[in-house]
Formats: structure tokens, C-alpha cells, sequence
């Protein structure tokens, strides 16, 4: 099938119509999945022929007779081709693609024009533009002729080069007497004015992408991208609007300075568009209030608009017609999930440190991004920024919308209860006054008729939790707590996932707040929650684990307790027992032993040795499936690992001591090592956290292999290693000091290499975490105390740095 290399390279007749045979039959809604794997690997096959992309390339541009579907397939292949092999392919088969690709910028049909110019990026993206200086040249006689064709294909391409690689243009290029960013910005800024849509939205889009770069050709040109903007402003087309807003909404993250002059204009204008008949353009304009706030603009300028802002969130705050959550909203609990209904999970490695809590996002309310929540989380950050002084705006839409009666209005309602959740940190000193009140009106909302109701209700609710709790020490502050406490335990049962999901997320947060005030009501709490057990689909199960793990390190060890073990641990066993070692959903249940282990301690001991069994089985699996999938039959997913090394801590903090049987009778030790040389920054950090807390109570058991320990740990210190890995470098900091506390002078071989590591890590503080810096300064202390003649010579090196770390910690014991 290859041809002789020639400047002007034909096809072989067979050749070219076996692939558009192939191409055809892969595109053709006739073939099976079957055929369509077959068609796949007979493609393969040619594509290992040096010429391969000649022909798709030839099929694409020039083929006679031959559908615009077929031929946009084959530029399609030859994009994903290019991105794997265009550095290796001949020069003359490279020259080849180029020169052809050339005059499609200006093809009668869009599709071969955006294919065109996909390719084309592509190409630039691995090849550079220097290579290829006739591609600027095409770009700038398509963008100034004026054949819209032609002018739409040479944008369409830039746009593409602009969105994957922006800084290619701003580069010096051998032969130009100036960047082509230069050549290029000021005939976009004119198609700002063009009468053809697609024109202006491709050109204001290609230069919003420079604005995080903010190359100098923008920022002299400042003024003129400016003046297009509020020209552009009130475009007819949606989708320049949206790109409008989109401009000023980076402006005010990256540059707020360049719109200070203009401030007054562009709040008025969102103003207007955070009201536009197109959701996209007001969702996209709604993102300028959280970042106005963000970029820590004065609050003065804003404050006038806030009796016109509110409203408008407000309204915006009530459900679309089409939003989709009504549809899931009414998917009833006893409906079986679908593989697609289940979240990607993340688990969080176990870390050894002072800031060690999660992120935990409590306001993911809504779960796609949409103009209702952009303007809840509007609204949340502006009550943090002013505080109270929203309230006599705000108050009254909400009062207004809280009474509305009737089946229609309950999306009003809604809105309002999301509003009263939205402001509840912010402007808690306001609401404080009235909070007794504005609990005992959610309490009842919490069984309202509309699912949407109740599952925000308990949302709602959760976000007073802090004033619940304080409450509880008077009879009527008791009362609402345990009206509360019920109420959301009534909607873990609820009918509806929608509501099952918000109740069991809201209980978790109270669990946190309320800790051992849950003590007395234990036995209804574990009761409610083994129902829903029963009772979830697989999605919603997880949250239940989550809960039933919060509730553990809530109460500790008062849950340890014949009376509530027997109603906790049966079910969790029996689906301990039904989950195979490859099943994803033993992730949840992995993490909600551990905190069961850890809260009840010694109490663990009768369910300990299964636990610890299949975790050693999990990880020996696993691990051969890194290296041979087929011979563990298993494979590989690093999560598994993770989670069972984090459980082997729980375990072992929990049983203390006691843990030491387990340990002698396993190869867990050499699995450990395994695991601190894994090229995976999650893996190494639960591996090294768990070192520590086995070095705190069965060391012995770790001897054997204690220098090779002790030199992988010292690594992680390393400063390339710290800044690539912190979480690891911490645990493994740690760790070492948890070694050297019990090991003593057998740490001395060591004790030089890890004080040259921990140096750098005190002198260099700044930016770095703080459990790590305080980590530091312990373990350089123990080392100091077991082997103080091999520390003390270098004190001058460490002393100053070393209390200034200790300073920031006072309470450190």
C-alpha cells in the first residue's frame, strides 16, 4: 500500500477504497458492536503502514463522491492519530498532512471547516508554529478576505490553537518580525463588530482565553478589548453575552485593578444579565458576585446595589421548570440504582497531623452547577462579606416567600428555605435573635408533602446545628434538639432517595456537632439507621456507612456497649460477608470500620481478627495484581489498598496492644514495605501512617526490617520529595518519630540524614503545611532526647528555626 515519496504523494486505488469501506461501515448505524471492534482492529491494522495518515488526509480533503460523514470520520482518526505519532512520522508525510490541510479552512461544508480546524490544532500543539509558517500565513489572508467561508474556517482553527495552547502564540517565531498574538489580536478585536455571529463569538472567545495569561499585547490593548466588550454587551446572540460575562467574571479574578474605572457600568450591567432570558448568560453572570468577593474588592462599591442584587438571587434561587433534579425528585427509594446513578467516590488517605479535617462540601444541595445554585453560593458569600446588613432586604422576600400557599407555590417555599441555609453562617449574629423561631418553623417543613421541601428542610436545619446543640443544656433548648434529632431520623426513612440522601448527609453534620450528646439516644439513632441499611439502594448506602462511621467518632467508646453492638454490628458483618474482595462497594464499608474500630478500642477485639485477615488478603491481592492481573485474578485498583492499610490503623489504635497477635501471625510487615515504595503518593502516605501507629505499639514486630524502614522514610523527607508528596512526608516524618521514641539508639545511623532533611523543611516554613512543620519540630526533638551527642554538634544549624516552629504550636503536648 505505500507509495513512493513524492512532492505530490497519490493514493493506491485498493488502498484508498478498502479504508472508505472501513470508515463507512464504522460510522454505519447497521454494525453491531461486534463488527464495529472488528472494523476498529482492521483500521489498526493499516494504521501501522507508514503512509496510513496520507490516506486519511487525502480521504478527508480531496476524496471525490464521498459522503462529508466518511470524510469527516477519516480527519477525526487522523486528529487521534497525530496526537500519538506526528513526531515520528517522516517529514515529507508530515509536509504532506500540512499542505493538504490548508485549503479545507475555506471548505463549502461547517463540519469539514471545524474538523479542519481541530486537526490543525493539533498539529500545532505537537508540532509548534514555527514549523509550519504558512499555516500563519493561510490564517491571516482566510481572516482577511472576505469570503465568510473562508473567514469562518481560518476562526474556527484559531479559536482551537487560542483554547489549547494560548501561550504558542505569544512566542517568539523565527522569521516574524513580531509574535503572532500581535498579528492576530487586533483583526479579532475587529470581528468584535462583524455582522456574522459565529464570527463574533469565536473572536471574543479566542481573546477571553489570554486573560489569565494576560499577555503585554492584551494589556496594552486593554482599552480596545474593553470598548468591544460593552459593545458586545447587548448582543443579540445568547451565546456572545454569555462569553460577555464570562470576560469580566476573569477580569475581576485575575486583574480587578483594570476594571475598577469602569466598576459602576459592570455591576450594572450583570445586574441586568444575572436577569437574562437565557440561563446560561444569567448563570454565567451570577458567578461575578462570588468572585467580586473573592478577589477581595472593596465591599463599599458593591453595598448600594445589594437592595437590587438580592432580589434577584432570590429569584433566581427557585427551581427551573426543567431543572432535572424534579425528575430525580420523584424516583422513589424501593427503584434500584443504575451503574451511571453512582458518584465517582474518593477516599482520604489517613494523615497524621493538626489540619488534617476534609473539605467537606455540606452545601452540595443541587448536584449538577446550575443558575439556583450559583445563586445560593452567591448569596453565601455575600452574608460572610456584610454580614447583617443583607438582612431587612433579604428578610422580607423570604417571609414573603415562606407564606405563599397551595401546590404551585412550593418551588416559592422552597427557594426560601434554601435562602434562610444559604445565609445561616454569614449572618448568624442577626439571625441569632430569632433562631429558636426559625427552627421550630423548618421542624415541621422537614414532613412537608414535596420531597424537594423535606430534603432541603434537612439540609437547612444542619446548618444551625452549632445553635442546636448549645441549646441543649435549658428544657425548651432540649426539646428542639431532640424535635430536630427525630425529625431528620423520620426522613433517614423517608420514601424518597432525594430525601434520604439530604437526611443522612444533614444527621452527619449534627452528629459532629452534637458528639456525646447523641449518647442517650443511641439506641434510636442505631435502630433508624440499620433500617435505612436495609432499606437503601447501593448509591444512598454509602451515605448511610458515612453516617454510621461519623456517629462512631461522635460517641467513641460509649458505643461500645453489648446493647448497641448487637444492633450495629450484625448487618454490617452480614454485608461484610456478601461483598467480594473486588467489589467497590466494600470502599465505604472498609472506612466505616475503621471508625468503629477506632471508637470502640479493646471493644473490637471479638470482630478484629476476619477484619484484619481479609484487609492482609486485600492488599496481597492487590498487589500481585499491580504486577499479573490474570494470576490474582483481580484488578488493580489502588483504592483497595488504601482503604484496607487505613483500616489496619484503625484497627491498631483501637486494639492497642493488642493488636500484636494479629501481627505476629501474618507477613504484614513485608506487605508495609511494599507499600512505602509504591509509586503512589495515597498509597505511600496511609502505608507510612500506619508505621507509625505500629511503631507505637508492637515494634518488636518491625525489628527485623528497621533500617530498610527507617532509610525509605528518611527519602520522603527529601525536599524534591516533600513538594511532589507533602501528606506523605508528613506521615512518614512522623512515623520516624514514633520509631525513634521506642527504638531509641538503634536510630542513631539515621539520626544525621533525617536532621539534614528536617532542616531545610523549618528554615523553608512558609507555604509549606503546618502539620508537617510541626511534625518536624517533634521528631527533631525526639531525635534530640534518644541521641542527644549525635544532635547536639548541629544545634546552631536548627535552634532558631526550631522554636519559631515550636512557637507557632503552644498547645503541643
Amino acid at each position: 500500500m505505500a507509495a513512493a515519496v513524492t512532492p505530490s504523494w497519490q493514493p493506491q486505488e485498493q488502498g484508498f477504497k478498502e479504508i472508505c469501506t472501513l470508515l463507512e461501515q464504522q460510522i454505519s448505524h447497521s454494525s453491531s458492536s461486534a463488527d464495529k471492534s472488528q472494523i476498529w482492529n482492521q483500521i489498526q491494522q493499516y494504521s501501522n503502514l507508514p503512509d496510513f495518515n496520507n490516506y486519511l488526509i487525502f480521504i478527508f480533503s480531496r476524496a471525490q463522491g464521498i459522503s462529508v460523514e466518511v470524510r469527516q470520520a477519516a480527519g477525526l482518526y487522523l486528529k487521534n492519530n497525530l496526537r500519538n505519532v506526528y513526531n515520528l512520522m517522516q517529514p515529507e508525510y508530515q509536509q504532506y498532512v500540512k499542505s493538504e490541510l490548508l485549503p479545507c479552512l475555506g471548505a463549502a461544508d461547517k463540519h469539514i471547516r471545524s474538523t479542519t480546524g481541530t486537526i490543525i490544532s493539533v498539529v500545532v500543539q505537537t508540532g509548534g508554529v514555527s514549523q509550519w509558517p504558512e499555516l500563519l500565513q493561510a490564517l491571516v489572508s482566510c481572516l482577511d478576505s472576505s469570503d465568510l467561508n473562508h473567514m469562518e474556517g481560518a476562526m474556527d482553527a484559531l479559536s482551537k490553537i487560542c483554547e489549547d495552547v494560548p501561550q504558542i502564540l505569544d512566542t517568539d517565531v523565527p522569521g516574524l518580525a513580531e509574535r503572532p498574538i500581535n498579528i492576530f489580536l487586533p483583526r479579532l478585536f475587529r470581528f468584535f463588530q462583524s455582522p456574522h455571529a459565529s464570527l463574533r463569538k469565536l473572536s471574543l472567545g479566542s481573546v477571553n482565553q489570554y486573560i489569565m495569561l494576560m499577555p503585554s499585547a492584551l494589556y496594552v490593548s486593554m482599552d480596545q478589548y474593553l470598548q468591544g466588550l460593552f459593545i458586545l454587551a447587548n448582543d443579540p446572540t445568547a451565546e456572545v453575552r454569555k462569553l460577555v460575562c464570562a470576560a469580566f467574571v476573569q477580569l475581576i479574578e485575575v486583574r480587578p485593578s483594570i476594571l475598577e474605572p469602569h466598576l459602576r457600568n459592570v455591576i450594572e450591567y450583570m445586574l441586568q444579565v444575572n436577569k437574562d432570558a437565557d440561563e446560561e448568560v444569567a448563570l454565567e453572570s451570577c458567578e461575578f458576585w462570588s468572585a467580586y468577593c473573592d478577589a477581595q474588592m472593596p465591599p463599599e462599591n458593591l453595598r448600594e446595589f445589594l437592595p437590587r442584587l438580592i432580589p434577584i438571587l432570590l429569584s433566581n434561587m427557585a427551581y427551573a421548570d426543567d431543572d432535572e433534579s424534579l425528575i430525580e425528585a420523584e424516583e422513589e427509594g424501593s427503584q434500584p440504582d443504575r451503574d451511571q446513578d453512582l458518584k465517582p467516590r474518593f477516599h482520604v488517605s489517613r494523615f497524621h497531623g493538626s489540619d488534617d479535617a476534609e473539605d467537606d462540601d455540606d452545601d452540595d444541595v443541587v448536584n449538577t452547577w446550575n443558575l439556583r445554585k450559583c445563586s445560593a453560593a452567591a448569596l453565601d458569600i455575600l452574608s460572610n462579606v456584610f454580614g447583617d446588613e443583607i438582612l431587612p432586604t433579604l428578610m422580607p422576600i423570604v417571609e414573603a416567600k415562606l407564606s405563599t400557599v397551595g401546590d404551585d407555590g412550593w418551588k416559592e417555599r422552597e427557594a426560601a428555605v434554601l435562602a434562610l441555609g444559604a445565609i445561616g453562617e454569614g449572618c448568624i449574629n442577626g439571625l441569632y435573635p430569632h433562631l429558636p423561631e426559625i427552627v421550630a418553623f423548618l421542624i415541621p417543613l422537614l414532613d412537608d408533602k414535596f420531597p424537594l421541601i423535606r430534603s432541603i428542610s434537612c439540609w437547612t436545619v444542619s446548618r444551625f446545628s452549632k445553635f442546636i446543640i448549645q441549646g441543649i443544656g435549658h428544657p425548651k433548648g432540649y426539646e428542639q434538639f431532640d424535635n430536630v434529632l427525630m425529625g431528620l431520623l423520620r426522613r433517614i426513612l423517608d420514601d424518597n432517595k432525594r430525601v434520604q440522601e439530604a437526611a443522612c448527609s444533614a444527621f452527619a453534620t449534627l452528629e459532629e456537632e452534637a458528639a456525646e450528646e447523641l449518647a442517650p439516644r443511641l439506641e434510636i439513632i442505631l435502630k433508624h439507621l440499620m433500617v435505612a441499611f436495609g432499606k437503601y439502594q447501593r448509591r444512598n448506602l454509602r451515605i448511610v456507612y458515612d453516617a454510621v462511621g461519623t456517629l462512631a467518632e461522635a460517641v467513641g467508646a460509649e458505643l461500645n456497649q453489648p446493647v448497641y453492638l448487637d444492633i450495629l454490628m450484625p448487618p454490617l458483618i452480614e454485608k461484610w460477608q456478601q461483598l467480594s474482595n473486588s467489589d467497590k462497594d466494600l470502599f465505604p464499608l472498609l472506612e466505616c470500620f475503621t471508625s468503629i474500630a477506632h471508637a470502640l478500642g479493646p471493644g473490637f477485639t471479638q470482630f478484629a481478627e476476619p477484619v484484619f485477615r481479609r484487609c492482609i488478603n486485600i492488599i496481597q491481592t492487590q498487589t500481585l495484581a499491580k504486577a499479573n492481573p490474570a494470576a490474582a485474578g483481580a484488578q488493580y485498583d489502588k483504592e483497595f489498598i488504601v482503604c484496607s492499610l487505613d483500616l489496619l490503623s484503625g484497627l491498631t489504635e483501637g486494639l492497642g496492644s493488642g493488636i500484636e497477635s494479629l501481627v505476629s501471625q501474618c507477613s504484614l510487615r513485608d506487605l508495609l514495605l511494599q507499600c512505602c515504595t509504591d509509586d503512589a503518593h495515597d498509597v505511600r502516605q496511609s502505608a507510612f501512617a500506619l508505621l507509625g501507629d505500629l511503631a507505637r505499639v508492637c515494634v518488636v514486630h518491625l525489628h527485623p526490617r528497621l533500617s530498610e524502614i527507617l532509610e525509605l522514610a528518611a527519602k520522603q523527607l527529601e525536599i524534591s520529595k516533600v513538594h511532589q508528596a507533602i501528606s506523605v512526608a508528613n506521615n512518614a516524618c512522623w512515623a520516624i518519630g514514633e520509631l525513634a521514641v521506642k527504638v531509641r539508639q538503634e536510630i542513631s545511623p539515621f539520626v544525621l540524614s533525617v536532621i539534614s532533611c528536617l532542616v531545610p523543611i523549618l528554615q523553608h516554613a512558609e507555604g509549606l503545611n503546618k502539620s508537617l512543620i510541626e511534625n518536624s519540630a517533634i521528631t527533631l526533638g525526639r531525635l534530640a532526647w534518644v541521641c542527644p551527642d549525635l544532635v547536639s554538634p548541629h544545634m546552631e544549624h536548627f535552634m532558631q528555626p526550631w522554636c519559631n516552629a515550636l512557637s507557632i504550636f503552644p498547645l503541643l503536648n
